[in-house]
């Protein structure tokens, strides 16, 4: 029931947390705060009976104990409209941009995950051109997956290059802590290829309040879940989830909950959950693939944040010294797209291959890997000064071969150009019985050049 009742009393004021006493008030509720500062939204983060603590959207700077509090009845709303495209806001749904305010069909941020029942089983790849996602570690459709990585790495330039090369219908960009200098070049670097148009960027930037920063995933997965329900094919992409945590840590202490690991809520697993869980392959309508950014601080794995995300998602990619690492790097999903076996869907009434790959994709993806990781042990004995075989040769070839050509994050190539590339690479640099590959396969896939009579 609305609350219409003004409240002319807070009790205490914390940072940007407010507490005070009031009745018929419901746990995520918006309310107006009227002071001298002019007027500012605030929610509702904690109830204990008739003490109501409420999270000063714009912070409690000009606010003071005698400021009028009016509940609004409804929780948090992000306006949704096709006008989103091409656009950016802040957490709070404001635009950034200095393009019109959007009011249009507000919808509630923070709803339940999908009813599993409603979902399909993930069998389509999302294509990025990046060979090391692509062909080692596919992305599937409404599979949900960290970058992990330490700070100085450029994860954020990896983000936008599959913003501008991932085949999805929709775009859309959560960016939590974000330098402002960081915003604005994924905002340049979106617009100059065209891909903004496709695009709606929710950014909380260093400077902006608390508060918004825990915004940005409800509100990037609620609009993806709009575009999803109309049949779009969505790639929401989260920078930084550890900025997030942060956010709820320094929220936390505020509010002098007791602290768990490292100081952050005993809630950060569920936390976490609740937006990864949005991932999503709907039945009869479009789908939501998530790809969040998680920085370790020290490289530390066993950080909570990367640690609790490890247990919810379906894998992860670790972003070392510039490049997809492969070895840690994994999709648990991948199989579902690299069998080698041909899906056919239809897609307005055209017979489409699903997976987009080819019978020979599992096999070069193994033999590469092993290859590299001799390459890897050819260079530790090299370093400590062992003499070099001719094999250890051809491994240190083919080692360099890759890293430029396939590690590389600036490659950018169609998968099946990336599988020619990969048998290339092998034949340029052994001969075919050393690679380990069924004759069945390189007599069809073997570069002609190369065949060994």
């Amino acid at each position: 029931m609305f609350n219409n009742k003004v409240y002319h009393k807070i009790d205490a004021l914390s940072g940007s947390v407010a507490t005070l006493r009031a009745e018929g008030v419901k746990y995520n509720e918006i309310a107006e705060i009227e002071s001298r500062a002019g007027t500012s939204l605030a929610q509702v983060i904690k109830l204990d009976g008739p003490n109501v603590t409420l999270q000063i959207f714009a912070g409690a700077r000009g606010v003071d104990t005698a400021a009028k509090v009016r509940f609004l009845g409804e929780t948090m709303k992000v306006p949704f409209s096709d006008a989103l495209l091409g656009r950016a806001f802040t957490g709070s749904g404001v635009p950034r941009d200095g393009g019109p305010a959007i009011t249009d069909d507000p919808s509630p941020i923070g709803q339940p995950s999908v009813n599993p029942a409603k979902r399909i089983m993930p069998n389509r790849m999302v294509k990025t051109n990046i060979p090391m996602i692509d062909l080692f570690n596919s992305l599937v459709i409404s599979q949900k997956l960290p970058i992990f990585a330490k700070a100085g790495e450029p994860y954020n330039e990896l983000l936008a290059r599959i913003a501008l090369q991932a085949d999805s219908d929709v775009i859309v960009i959560g960016g939590m802590g974000l330098k402002y200098d960081e915003y604005l070049k994924f905002r340049s670097t979106l617009d100059k290829s065209g891909a903004l148009a496709k695009t709606v960027m929710f950014v909380h930037t260093a400077a902006d309040p608390t508060v918004e920063c825990v915004l940005v995933p409800d509100v990037s997965l609620a609009v993806a879940e709009k575009f999803a329900l109309q049949g779009k094919d969505v790639l929401v992409l989260l920078t930084d989830m550890t900025s997030f945590a942060d956010a709820m840590k320094e929220i936390a202490i505020t509010m002098e909950q007791i602290p768990s690991n490292r100081g952050y809520p005993g809630d950060l697993y569920s936390q976490l959950a609740a937006r990864y869980e949005k991932a999503v392959d709907f039945d009869g309508a479009g789908s939501i693939t998530i790809l969040a950014v998680t920085t370790m601080p020290g490289d530390d794995v066993t950080h909570p944040v990367p640690d609790n995300t490890g247990y919810i998602t379906e894998g992860q990619f670790y972003l070392r010294n510039g490049r997809i690492e492969p070895f840690g790097s994994l999709s648990r999903l991948k199989q579902q797209v690299n069998k080698g076996v041909d899906k056919f869907v239809d897609v307005d009434g055209k017979r489409v291959n699903v997976n987009k790959t080819r019978e020979d994709h599992r096999t070069i993806m193994d033999a590469m890997i092993k290859l590299y990781a001799q390459y890897k042990e050819t260079i530790e004995k090299q370093s400590m000064g062992f003499r070099m075989s001719d094999w250890d040769k051809k491994l240190l070839k083919y080692g360099a071969m890759f890293e430029e050509k396939m590690m590389d994050l600036s490659v950018n190539i169609d998968l099946i150009d990336a599988l020619d590339l990969g048998w290339q690479i092998l034949a340029d640099c052994f001969d075919r019985s050393e690679v380990g590959i069924p004759s069945k396969l390189s007599d069809r896939f073997w570069p002609k050049a190369k065949s060994q009579e």
